[in-house]
């Protein structure tokens, strides 16, 4: 695999998008302000790594990169993405994290081969059903952003093992956070949650549970049903009420952490 790592450096070298041969480049920490559309040249990328830059936007020729499989562009300063973005549809890994997004980007709808999906320290306020296309889903970061809810349509994520809320103003879970048969961590620390969906107790593979800094006042009794459950984290949950059903699973191997009452 025809490799080329170019961090760090002053410039970029003139014959770069020459390199048609490439199948992975990373030319992160660069200070680049602007993305070549030449980069649509090199066809041949499987990984593509452009994080620590100035970038604003990443121009539609991306759109010709068909066989990229992983593509890094976290930490820019990226208010958007191109249309384009939604050919790449043998992108396995997608990083868009630390960037200054305030909607969800349309075009991830058809990138249905995505294993894993960073959104995170971005701006956005709401999480468009679409993401319900993404079946083969098995980590979505979505912390550090200003998400008040999420859409039903999170429920058709089949594949999905870890989703990571921390750090946001969400009130409530949907119902179809149930339908998460493979999940095994959910992490919703520091939100505003004040009750959560009785349907929490089928996700039968949950193993971690983080719920600090809520506002929860009680617990479904389903939770306590919860057969693989490892760790529980309460703290930080003023006023809870307590049940003997955090016993049982205590009993069970899960390791609880209490809350201040």
């Amino acid at each position: 695999m025809k490799t080329l790592y170019l961090d760090h450096q002053q410039s970029l070298p003139d014959d770069l998008f020459d390199q048609t041969e490439l199948q992975v480049l990373s030319i992160g920490a660069n200070q680049l302000s602007t993305l070549p559309d030449d980069i649509g040249n090199l066809r041949k990328l499987r990984q593509l790594y452009i994080h620590d830059n100035h970038l604003e936007t990443i121009p539609d020729s991306i759109g010709n990169l068909t066989h990229l499989e992983i593509l890094d562009l976290g930490h820019n300063r990226l208010l958007s993405l191109p249309d384009s973005l939604g050919k790449l549809v043998s992108l396995q890994f997608l990083y868009i994290s630390d960037n200054q997004l305030t909607s969800y980007p349309q075009p991830l709808a058809t990138l249905h081969n995505l294993r894993y999906l960073g959104l995170t320290d971005n701006q956005l306020s709401e999480i468009d059903s679409s993401i319900g296309a993404l079946k083969n889903l098995v980590e979505l970061r979505l912390y550090n952003n200003q998400l008040s809810i999420l859409p039903d349509a999170i429920g058709t994520l089949s594949a999905l093992r870890e989703l990571h809320l921390m750090n946001n103003p969400i009130t409530h879970l949907p119902e179809s956070i149930g339908d998460l048969s493979e999940l095994r961590i959910l992490s919703c620390r520091n939100n505003s949650l004040t009750q959560l969906p009785e349907s929490i107790g089928n996700l039968s593979k949950l193993t971690q549970l983080d719920l600090r800094a809520n506002d929860l006042k009680s617990l479904p009794d389903s939770l306590y049903e919860l057969p693989k459950l490892e760790k529980l984290d309460l703290r930080w949950n003023r006023g809870m009420q307590l049940s003997a059903g955090l016993g049982d699973l205590e009993a069970r191997g899960c390791l609880v952490y209490y809350p201040l009452v």
